[in-house]
């Protein structure tokens, strides 16, 4: 079986599908395909998502990440109210727990303030229970427009988006590798070949894989790491009201323990951050062998667990030990009790990694013939999904595709655009 396309995406979580739908927006009449190898859409990244929606308080003044958080949450709760999707402006409480960390939280402020984050306040003490009741610290940065919303309701109305202008939604079909010739590129699966002027992957977990197995180099691997959530029951489930997170360690990627009231209303406390030995497997002892020697044969890992043991010690230990999770928890709501948590959800992140141990906290494209590959997107990247996908969907365009949107042109290979 085979099929012709202007454009083929790979990849149906939010970010393919976003590309997918600014694609056709910014030229009408193009013939696409969106191939999703499970048998469902958002099934990995997306539909693990906690559900924030970020407002732009970490992110460096004047970066790509920076304006594409407060462009994207705009769009995105745009799209959401069109659509019927519920999402909620909680707000959110940045807590420093003593003295030690307000000079970070001072630095996260005025980051904040020069993203434009509005609205703004900084909170002493006493008036954090203001806020939220149950929580304390000795000063609180209260972001009040971040919010919650449903992103795996997000990717399926992308998608009907994408179908109602004529393009190809297809599911279970994975592609196995990615194949220039003279006239565009031919994509194998094991259902025959689909063939496409341009090809732009948004492969997610598997991005580092699919980039190789198309010809592609890349100086970066995708190295997983799973995050499990606690979900609040009973008497702790009444705890908060909103989003509580902690100050962020500036020497580690991730944001911390934190509190998060969904859309549904379920209260959630999480993540850890644990290497995974399965790219795609949610469960505590998940398994995959080849995922598993990748990540522990790779040097970077090694490098990585070197410069980070002790934090990396103590994120292992909340995954192990139940009593060292709710200890952490206990920092910022003393309240909260062992007996009223259920373990789950969890998620996988796909996070792009260095030989040299460093985690790129950026966007990373890599081209070839006639295709653009997405091998880093990192957080806020649900937020910005729809302004990410914009950009990826123009420089696809500019220079993929001549203006017709059928002849091929070569892309010069790009290693990051965000400064």
């Amino acid at each position: 079986m085979s099929a012709n396309y202007d454009v083929a995406v790979v990849g149906g979580g939010i970010l393919g599908l976003a590309t997918a739908r600014a694609l056709q927006r910014q030229r009408p009449g193009l013939k696409l395909a969106l191939l999703e190898k499970e048998h469902e859409l958002a099934a990995h990244q997306t539909g693990h998502n906690s559900g924030v929606l970020h407002s732009g308080v970490y992110y460096t003044p004047g970066s790509l990440k920076a304006e594409l958080c407060r462009r994207g949450k705009e769009q995105l709760e745009a799209f959401a109210a069109e659509h019927g999707i519920p999402y909620r402006k909680l707000g959110k409480l940045i807590v420093a727990l003593d003295e030690s960390e307000l000079p970070r939280l001072a630095d996260l402020e005025a980051r904040a303030t020069a993203n434009g984050v509005p609205d703004l306040r900084v909170l002493e003490g006493p008036e954090i229970q203001e806020i939220e009741p149950e929580a304390i610290g000795a000063r609180a940065l209260h972001v009040p427009h971040t919010g919650v919303i449903d992103y795996l309701a997000v990717a399926r109305a992308l998608a009907d988006e994408v179908r109602d202008a004529d393009g190809e939604v297809l599911l279970g079909r994975e592609v196995e590798r990615a194949v220039p010739g003279s006239r565009g590129v031919a994509l194998r699966t094991r259902d025959g070949e689909v063939h496409a002027a341009a090809v732009v992957a948004c492969a997610g977990l598997q991005s580092d894989r699919f980039a190789h197995r198309s010809g592609i180099g890349a100086d970066t691997k995708i190295v997983p790491f799973r995050g499990d959530y606690y979900t609040l029951t009973g008497a702790s489930a009444e705890l908060v009201r909103g989003l509580v997170y902690p100050v962020p360690d500036p020497r580690f990627p991730f944001l911390g323990v934190h509190f998060t009231r969904k859309v549904d209303d379920t209260v959630v406390a999480g993540p850890n951050a644990v290497l995974s030995l399965a790219r795609e497997s949610y469960r505590r002892l998940g398994f995959n062998p080849r995922d598993a020697v990748e990540a522990v044969s790779f040097p970077g890992v090694w490098r990585f667990a070197l410069r980070y043991g002790r934090i990396a010690a103590a994120e292992v230990a909340r995954d192990v030990w139940k009593r060292a999770f709710l200890a952490d928890m206990r920092r910022y709501v003393p309240a909260v009790s062992g007996d009223d948590l259920t373990f789950g959800p969890s998620g996988i992140r796909a996070q792009a990694m260095t030989s040299g141990g460093a985690f790129v906290d950026d966007f990373v494209f890599a081209g070839g013939d006639r295709m653009l590959h997405v091998l880093n997107a990192p957080s806020p990247g649900a937020t910005s999904s729809l302004a990410i996908g914009e950009r990826i969907a123009a420089k696809a365009l500019a220079d993929l595709l001549d203006p017709h949107g059928s002849s091929p042109r070569s892309l010069r290979p790009v290693s990051s655009p965000s400064r």
